[in-house]
């Protein structure tokens, strides 16, 4: 019996991870935990950098390098580690497609 019971947890999380990557705004979903610092549509209007329009590859090097610890930070070394890979890359692209509010990058 419990050999069912793994079998069905396995479906179903892979079900959700489908849907997941299924879901048109999920990249815009995942970055709306980043306005608070990065501002809406990644238009900082603080002291952080501005995200939008910053090319998808520049974007995954700095995260890694919060990740890593090799970038010091204040709180993004932790909230890098709570996203997987593929969620950071989604993350990325959305930012990306954004437009700059100053203009071009």
């Amino acid at each position: 019996m419990e050999e069912w019971k793994v079998a069905g947890a396995l479906v179903l999380g892979l079900a959700c991870s489908g849907a997941w990557a299924a879901d048109p705004n999920l990249g815009r979903n995942l970055a709306a935990g980043c306005a608070g610092c990065h501002g809406t549509d990644g238009n900082s209007v603080g002291g952080t950098a501005s995200l939008a329009g910053m090319p998808r590859d520049r974007l995954l090097a700095r995260i890694g390098e919060f990740r890593s610890g090799a970038k010091p930070a204040t709180i993004m070394h932790q909230i890098s580690k709570g996203y997987s890979d593929e969620q950071l890359a989604l993350i990325a692209d959305y930012f990306a497609s954004r437009k700059p509010a100053g203009g071009e990058r």
